[in-house]
C-alpha cells in the first residue's frame, strides 16, 4: 500500500484527499464552485501540513486525468506537477469517467450482474463525454463526445439494464427514455474515491511523465469573446 495525495478538479467540485494503506485519512471538498483557483492551493497546503505534522511521507500524487473542465483539469495538473517536482514524487493520472464508477460500485448501487455503467460528464446542451463499462470496469465502449438522443445507447439498452450517472446524466434521461435506463443521482468525481484506481496504477507501475503529461481534454479548448456589457 502507498500514501497518495489525490487531487480532483475535473468538474465544478474541487477536492483533495490523502489516502494511506487503502483508507482516506484526510479529505477536503468544495461544492460551491468552480472555485479551483481559490480553493485548491489552500486544500493542498492543509493536506501537506497534515501529513508533515504526522511524519507521513508521500509516495505519489494522483490527479484527475480528464475528460472534464478544461480550466479545472489544467489547474489540477499544474498543482500536481508542482508538488511532484518539489518533492520528487511520481505522478498518476486517474481517468475521470472511470473514477465516477467507484462510488457506484463500492456502494453496491447496481444489483444486476449483467448491468452496464455509463458515466457522463456534462459538455453542453445535450452533449456529454461518456464511456461504457461492465461491472468489472472492463471498457465496453471507449470515451466519446455523445449528442444524446433516443438511439445513442439503444444497442446496450436493448440487451439489459444500463445505469447512467455523473453531472451529465440527468439531462439525458428524458431523451434516452428506455425501460432499461436507470439514473443514479448525486455521483460526482471526488478525490476521496481516487485511491483504488491510483493504487492499481502503482501496482502496475503506470506513471506519467511529469514534464510532458497533459490531461485528456477530448476536445480542444475554444476561447469565446466576452459579451458586451453595453
Amino acid at each position: 500500500m502507498s500514501v497518495i495525495l489525490n487531487i480532483e478538479t475535473s468538474t465544478n467540485v474541487c477536492s483533495v484527499a490523502v489516502s494511506q494503506n487503502g483508507e482516506c485519512i484526510f479529505n477536503k471538498e468544495d461544492h460551491s464552485g468552480p472555485n479551483h483557483a481559490e480553493q485548491l492551493g489552500q486544500f493542498v497546503d492543509e493536506a501537506l501540513s497534515f501529513t508533515d505534522n504526522h511524519a507521513i511521507p508521500f509516495d505519489a500524487v494522483a490527479v484527475s486525468g480528464g475528460p472534464g473542465s478544461y480550466t479545472g483539469l489544467r489547474i489540477g495538473t499544474s498543482m500536481a506537477k508542482g508538488i511532484c517536482y518539489g518533492r520528487s514524487l511520481k505522478l498518476i493520472a486517474v481517468p475521470t469517467l472511470e473514477l465516477l464508477c467507484v462510488p457506484v460500485l463500492l456502494k453496491e448501487l447496481i444489483p444486476e450482474e449483467n448491468a452496464l455503467l455509463v458515466p457522463m460528464i456534462d459538455a453542453r446542451r445535450m452533449e456529454v463525454y461518456a464511456q461504457v463499462f461492465d461491472r468489472s470496469l472492463k471498457e465496453i465502449r471507449p470515451i466519446q463526445a455523445d449528442v444524446v438522443d433516443a438511439d445513442t445507447y439503444k444497442e446496450y439498452l436493448d440487451r439489459g439494464p444500463v445505469y447512467f450517472f455523473g453531472n451529465g446524466a440527468a439531462k439525458c434521461m428524458e431523451a434516452i427514455n428506455h425501460p432499461n435506463a436507470h439514473l443514479v443521482p448525486n455521483i460526482e468525481p471526488l478525490a476521496k474515491n481516487m485511491f483504488p484506481l491510483a493504487e492499481k496504477r502503482i501496482a502496475e507501475e503506470h506513471y506519467e511523465d511529469v514534464a510532458y503529461f497533459v490531461p485528456f481534454y477530448l476536445k480542444d479548448f475554444v476561447a469565446k469573446k466576452p459579451k458586451k456589457l453595453l
